[in-house]
């Protein structure tokens, strides 16, 4: 889950697939850093209603944080970033303090990308996420095909407003109805992320589609509302068994770099982005839902070696989340432990948390050739195949999302999220 530097990598134009179709080829044949080697994002045509599947088409949106395409982008990231305060709550002064802080963060966040290249990778990963994923889907659930990929982001580009726009020229919505999942990149949980981002969601949703339109009716295609997206919602995944192998895989292929006699006795640090405790003392699921990804993942691996979860990216001097991953490497490198994996297990895919964070800032600055990080997800065939299994479920459930969203942390107070959960609700309660 990311704060201020979940600040991803470079997002450049979208690049065209290689020919291959890799969704097709069997597992052992696909490269697992093809997307890096290729370097290449996807472009897909547009979908237009009254295509093939009973069911179809069907828009399938990525939800994540986003990051800059160029270091001239953060300042606009970051501002849109410190003005969230489901992500960063400041309070009253929120509209005064966050300008204030992305405007002095941002030479320092800028000199950050320029050393990982410039900017995010996360675009283009998301991008390739999904494309890949829809390929599959338009194989395994012909129904509701073709499958449309989009992404959306809370504080980069494409955003919220403009994936919706371009929904609305593919001609779902806007009296046409048609379907879409929006499929949160957040495995685990939490307000101040997938939170964030569908109360952003349900925001353009009422002011593109407006109240009037309403909830979809009962039937399959109904277009009682207005003709208006039917919406579902993908919330969680914490424990799928396709992502618990894939971030198994990735811990298994650099514990193998370690001499066999060192091997069991490597400490497994699994890292994942801090929250307030303003928010965890709230009631919100994210730390419960992070544990059970790490525990997942051990019970795959057969509690091969120790472990820890630590938390990463606490921004300012309020109480957040700890223990605290560069204080915890440090600690452990101190009392003589220096075989030390750090698995990024709240991240799809690489951005400035793994590449500057985690890569530049803690590992480079432990100085032991023993402390490494596992690979990112990112173009991982196991990981793809995860959300395509997971996105199929979800698409023969009927379900518009799961009982957990319905229901509100003990000590929420926020309107905005009562109002999109209601829309949420309301959705299902239809069906």
């Amino acid at each position: 889950m990311p704060g201020h530097r979940a600040i991803s990598k470079l997002a450049r134009p979208p690049l065209s697939l290689p020919k291959a179709d890799l969704s097709r080829r069997p597992l052992g044949q696909r490269s697992h850093n093809v997307f890096q080697s290729r370097n290449m994002a996807a472009v897909v045509p547009p979908v237009m209603q009254g295509s093939t599947g009973s069911k179809g088409p069907t828009a399938m949106v990525f939800m994540n944080m986003g990051g800059p395409s160029t270091t001239d982008q953060v300042g606009d990231f970051l501002s849109r970033l410190f003005a969230d305060g489901d992500l960063i709550p400041l309070g009253r002064l929120q509209n005064y303090l966050g300008p204030l802080i992305s405007r002095r963060r941002t030479p320092k966040i800028q000199a950050q990308y320029a050393a990982i290249g410039g900017g995010s990778p996360i675009r283009r990963w998301s991008e390739y996420q999904c494309a890949e994923m829809c390929r599959i889907l338009d194989r395994v659930s012909p129904q509701t095909a073709p499958h449309k990929p989009y992404v959306a982001f809370r504080y980069a580009d494409p955003l919220t407003e403009e994936m919706y726009a371009r929904l609305l020229d593919d001609g779902f919505g806007g009296g046409k109805g048609g379907r879409a999942v929006a499929f949160t990149q957040y495995p685990q949980y939490s307000c101040s992320t997938t939170g964030s981002s569908l109360n952003e969601l349900w925001k353009w949703r009422m002011r593109l589609e407006g109240r009037r339109a309403g909830v979809a009716g009962p039937e399959e295609g109904s277009e009682v509302g207005g003709g208006a997206i039917r919406w579902s919602v993908i919330d969680r995944w914490p424990v799928h068994p396709g992502l618990v192998d894939a971030f198994a895989r990735n811990v298994e292929a650099k514990l193998a770099e370690y001499p066999e006699e060192r091997r069991d006795k490597v400490v497994l640090l699994f890292s994942a982005h801090s929250l307030p405790m303003s928010v965890v003392n709230r009631g919100d699921p994210y730390p419960a839902e992070v544990g059970a990804t790490v525990y997942a993942v051990m019970q795959r691996l057969g509690l091969s070696n120790p472990y820890r979860l630590v938390w990463q990216s606490q921004v300012g001097p309020s109480a957040w989340l700890g223990a605290q991953t560069s204080d915890t490497v440090q600690q452990y490198i101190a009392k003589g432990q220096t075989d030390l994996v750090l698995i990024p297990i709240a991240f799809t895919s690489d951005h400035i948390e793994t590449l500057y964070e985690l890569d530049h800032e803690i590992i480079g600055e432990a100085g032991q050739e023993g402390v490494k990080r596992a690979e990112s997800l990112n173009g991982s065939p196991v990981f793809i195949d995860a959300l395509a299994d997971i996105a199929k479920k979800h698409l023969e459930s009927g379900h518009i999302a799961s009982k957990q969203m319905g229901l509100r942390c003990p000590g929420c107070k926020s309107e905005r999220c009562l109002e999109q959960k209601k829309f949420f609700m309301e959705q299902q309660a239809s069906l």
